[in-house]
């Protein structure tokens, strides 16, 4: 008997040989339901065969299970059509749903959605066709796409502009009327001219309300669309009813003005919503338009423009002054300022010369600049920045998923305490005109849009305001942690200091000469890129001191390197490294004391074969950041305890430390002891923000609650930290942590009033103490108001 099988394919990270594919195909044919595995090491990806529906996340599980990582893909997508909390709960559900998707986090203020699923697992097309299910329109959209997206957008603003103002002049006379009525003047217009009027208004333009409340109720939720239909069509259905069972003569009660009126607010409120949130993007086209759209490129001696995709890797570009630089890339030719402001903030041009490094999208001022491209497209800086500042804003924060739930039940408790109204009111008052008036009331004031504005739009405003001085943040949980932050950390070389040691003093010990102690230094640094091994050799060729080569060289993790030297086993690094091989100097030891005191940081040499003896000391100094002490003045006067993690000497560390005016210091801390560093501060129940920029920060970094790297440093740490400073400038720590509260301190100000909002409009609404058009106009404010709230933050500086 054959059964009908359905096939998964999925990409598998980290196999190296036919043993790995062997435990991943065991892992995977335990699992229920498979009924074939085929796991293939070139293509890094398995097939496997379900008797029935594939499950992609017990696939996944399985393969991390024995130690791989099963591969995964972003998607982002556009949505159309969203109104409130509600539908992007829908839409996130219906995402989740497909088979594949790890997770989906959908953004109301973008209209974007971005997934992340198990490569192979699922394509855009899929994730769109689920979107599309739920009711809205979804499209694929690529990092390129995104910057062309504002016209559609102003083509929907338009259009919603001209809906308004119909409405507007539609409603017009209906308010007329009312207005006469309780000056005493009779400007009613007859019933069927109100009908008229307001018909097209409940219709025709209000239209989009039934749909999207509809979809949201096939779905099994509920949304604002939906709390407006039904509102809007219990006045108008009155207003009928009442119409036409008058009796002749007689002048009946109609509310076509409040149902008309009430729509009217709530498209005027949705346009100056969308107009609202338009501006919250404005970093990111900000950033976008800084890359031109061609480029100088010389060939064969002739200067020709070309489209910027068609420049490649290599090619020479001219670049004129005034004119931004197309291109990153290595100024082989001429010197001139460079205006980096948008990129890092830093407002003062930065001189370039032959062997610069630039970067796209920042302007040469002064000077022609031929520049050799080393990076195109989606590897330039400004792509990569523009990444992160989107994936920060595409992002969830904590305090969003609480929001989402409580937005899930918001529409069907509404809905009740709307019925109940209803029935009270009547039973109350045996006047069902009276009762569905009420209730009326109560569903239109009620609004979930607010609530789910609050975070996304101020997360956007606050990463964009960030970006524009030189701050990136990765995602809104890094947001979100930085406003707690009580301690700061910071690496001492490269980050509180320039990372540009040299050499201060040789101090040789008896029976060595200076000339020798160097000369045994820089062969013992030949193949190290430390930047104390790079002093060192600088000093040497200074001084004309030529370097025997090495032999054997290691380098000791965190102590320093040893190799042998013309026939010695020599060592040269840290005090620990001569302590742990059991040689001490008395003499020099009196003489590092006094060069730590002066801040001096301080590598030993000594000889452990043929004889075992201390040949001396080489002191290095390193200038301190024009902006260190300012630095830590600001995070001081933020409530931020500041503490230096350093692998130099205590003596050269809190020398620096009291200069700078540093709280606590931690020295002689090796690369893999900075994360124990950081989990101590965490066990004292700070809250630790780590800075640094080398490699050996990396674990640190990622042990923080938010690891800052800086951009002046290495990928490694950029990767694993949670903000990016854009220049070397320890300053922009407290500027993060600032951005940051104000951030947190707009959501907190947003979310407070979308809930106040409705705990006092909808008991009023229920007390029959707000009219329908009244309830619609405070539900339309409400929204605009937390996004003018959040908008407020555009003008902040570090």
């Amino acid at each position: 008997m054959s059964a009908t099988t359905t096939d998964l394919d999925i990409g598998i990270s980290g196999m190296t040989c036919a043993s790995c594919v062997g435990r991943v195909e065991k892992a995977l044919s335990r699992l229920p339901g498979v009924t074939s595995v085929s796991v293939n090491l070139a293509t890094e990806r398995a097939r496997v065969a379900f008797a029935g529906d594939p499950d992609p996340r017990a696939v996944a599980e399985a393969i991390e299970t024995v130690g791989f990582e099963p591969q995964r893909q972003d998607f982002d997508l556009t949505v159309g059509g969203m109104t409130c909390a509600s539908c992007v709960a829908r839409v996130e559900k219906a995402l989740l749903r497909v088979p594949g998707v790890e997770s989906a986090a959908v953004n109301l203020a973008t209209e974007r959605a971005h997934v992340t699923a198990y490569a192979g697992t699922v394509d855009a097309a899929r994730l769109a066709e689920a979107v599309e299910m739920t009711g809205f329109t979804a499209a694929s959209v690529s990092a390129t796409e995104s910057a062309a997206a504002e016209d559609p957008a102003q083509d929907r603003n338009r259009r919603d502009l001209h809906h308004v103002l119909i409405a507007a002049a539609l409603s017009a006379p209906l308010v007329l009327g009312m207005a006469g009525d309780l000056l005493g003047l009779n400007l009613m217009l007859p019933p069927w001219a109100q009908f008229l009027l307001a018909t097209p208004v409940q219709f025709w333009l209000g239209w989009r309300f039934y749909r999207a409340g509809f979809m949201a109720a096939r779905a099994g939720s509920g949304n604002m669309d939906l709390l407006v239909a039904l509102g809007t069509s219990a006045a108008w259905g009155l207003s009928v009813y009442t119409m036409l069972t008058a009796h002749p003569g007689h002048t009946p009660h109609l509310y076509f003005e409040a149902s008309a009126v009430l729509i009217t607010f709530v498209l005027l409120g949705k346009w100056l919503e969308a107009r609202a949130k338009g501006r919250t993007a404005a970093a990111i086209r900000a950033l976008m338009q800084l890359r031109p759209d061609t480029a100088r490129v010389r060939r064969d001696g002739v200067e020709v423009d070309l489209p910027i995709a068609q420049v490649r890797v290599g090619d020479r570009v001219a670049v004129r002054p005034g004119e931004r630089i197309p291109v990153d890339g290595r100024v082989v030719e001429g010197a001139g300022s460079v205006d980096e402001s948008m990129l890092t903030g830093e407002s003062l041009p930065v001189e370039k010369a032959p062997g610069s490094r630039v970067t796209g999208g920042s302007i040469n001022v002064d000077g022609l600049l031929l520049v050799e491209t080393v990076a195109v497209g989606a590897e330039t800086m400004l792509a990569k920045i523009v990444r992160m500042v989107e994936g920060a804003q595409a992002s969830k924060a904590p305090i969003q998923r609480l929001v989402d739930k409580v937005a899930a039940v918001f529409v069907p408790v509404v809905l009740g305490i709307a019925a109940a109204t209803l029935v009270g009111w009547w039973i109350g008052t045996g006047n069902a005109e009276t009762a569905i008036i009420t209730a009326v009331s109560v569903l239109v004031i009620a609004c979930p849009c607010a609530l789910g504005l609050a975070t996304p739009t101020a997360i956007m405003v606050g990463t964009g305001a960030a970006a524009r001085h030189g701050i990136l943040i990765k995602d809104a949980e890094a947001l979100e942690h930085a406003h707690a932050i009580t301690a700061v950390a910071f690496d001492k070389t490269g980050t509180l200091t320039e990372g540009k040691p040299r050499v201060t003093d040789l101090v040789p010990a008896d029976g060595v000469d200076d000339e020798k102690l160097l000369r045994l230094a820089a062969a013992l640094q030949t193949g190290s890129e430390h930047p104390l091994a790079r002093a060192v050799r600088d000093r040497a060729a200074e001084q004309g001191v030529a370097a025997p080569a090495p032999e054997g060289f290691k380098a000791l993790a965190g102590r320093g390197v040893s190799a042998g030297v013309e026939g010695r086993a020599l060592l040269l690094g840290s005090k620990r490294l001569i302590a742990e091989n059991g040689l001490s100097d008395a003499v020099l030891e009196a003489r590092a004391a006094a060069l730590e005191s002066a801040g001096r940081t301080l590598s030993w040499l000594a000889e452990t074969a043929p004889e075992r003896r201390v040949l001396g000391l080489v002191a290095f100094g390193d200038t301190v950041k024009e902006s260190a002490r300012a630095a830590v003045r600001s995070l001081k006067a933020q409530g931020v305890e500041t503490v230096m993690v350093t692998g130099d000497g205590a003596g050269a560390a809190r020398a620096v430390a009291a200069d700078l005016g540093i709280d606590r210091v931690f020295a002689e801390v090796l690369p893999d002891g900075k994360a124990d560093v950081v989990a101590t501060l965490k066990a004292e129940g700070k809250v630790v923000g780590m800075v640094g920029d080398g490699i050996n920060d990396a674990p640190a970094l990622a042990a923080a609650d938010v690891g800052i790297a800086m951009a002046t440093g290495t990928d490694v740490a950029m990767h694993t930290a949670g903000v990016t400073l854009m220049r070397g400038d320890p300053a922009l720590v407290a500027g993060s942590i600032d951005v940051s509260r104000r951030t947190y301190s707009k959501i907190r100000q947003g979310l407070f009033w979308a809930f106040i909002y409705n705990l006092v409009g909808i008991p009023l609404a229920a007390s029959g103490l707000l009219s329908p058009v009244l309830a619609g106009a405070a539900m339309a404010l409400s929204s605009v108001s937390v996004v003018l709230n959040a908008l407020s933050l555009r003008g902040w500086k570090p």
